[in-house]
């Protein structure tokens, strides 16, 4: 049976790696696969982050829950020429994110801490352990209150500093939006979508999408979810998708 599905949009950046299980899939079903983030990060200027009132250097330990929040936290600290102390102590949600940290930092054990399993409860756990320090927390302008219910939970004495923002990443007039299927990784890409395309019509366009928050999303948005990740069978978007598209063309 031949795939009504010719055309994908993945709404995140292009992979880095030609090894990706994307270029599997485009290979295996002959299909286009584009790249194209509906939504993008951009700072807060030093202005901005001055209007929260918070002093970076009153605080003992950072806690990072993505290697964007590196990356701001330290362009920020650069532009308000803040000095970290030799001794602030970083938490992070997983090991790649502590590793990241030696774009900015020297590497050392004892005052780096990273959850194993990448879970917001044992990250807690270990912050727990640490209960007297003043943390710092740099978040975009979205972000979720999981961490900070559990950190109120325990008594944490922390700061919540937004250092940056998600923005939708407009489509330009000249654009072709021509697509059979759209997959989705946040609420805010279908923020982004109706924004972009106010009398958007889904008809036979499929949508796919990855976690619960933006699987709501799409159907507060009144959309209709056709692929959905993670599942006990697809623990992947990719696997989502090459599950979806086998059916389609066995005709199941």
């Amino acid at each position: 049976m031949a795939l009504n599905i010719k055309k994908l949009l993945i709404s995140q950046p292009k992979p880095a790696s030609e090894k990706s299980p994307y270029f599997d899939i485009a290979e295996k079903y002959g299909v286009e696969i584009n790249f194209r983030p509906f939504i993008k990060v951009e700072p807060l200027s030093s202005k901005e982050f001055r209007q929260q009132r918070i002093s970076i250097l009153d605080h003992t330990a950072v806690i990072f829950t993505a290697r964007t929040a590196i990356d701001h936290f330290f362009h920020l600290c650069e532009d308000l020429r803040v000095t970290i102390p030799e001794t602030m102590k970083y938490f992070c949600m997983t090991e790649a994110i502590a590793v990241y940290l030696q774009k900015y930092i020297v590497y050392r054990k004892r005052k780096i801490f990273y959850a194993q399993t990448g879970k917001v409860d044992e990250l807690v756990t270990i912050i727990a352990k640490h209960a007297k320090e003043k943390y710092l927390v740099p978040v975009s302008d979205v972000h979720k209150d999981e961490l900070f219910e559990m950190l109120d939970a325990k008594k944490i004495d922390y700061t919540k500093a937004v250092m940056y923002r998600t923005v939708s990443n407009d489509f330009t007039k000249d654009e072709k939006f021509d697509y059979d299927m759209l997959v989705f990784f946040s609420p805010s890409g279908i923020s982004s979508l109706l924004k972009n395309f106010p009398d958007f019509k889904q008809d036979n366009i499929k949508i796919g999408c990855f976690g619960p928050t933006t699987a709501k999303a799409v159907k507060d948005a009144g959309l209709r979810l056709d692929v959905e990740a993670p599942t006990p069978e697809a623990p992947s978007m990719t696997a989502a998708l090459d599950l979806y598209l086998k059916k389609q063309r066995d005709g199941k």
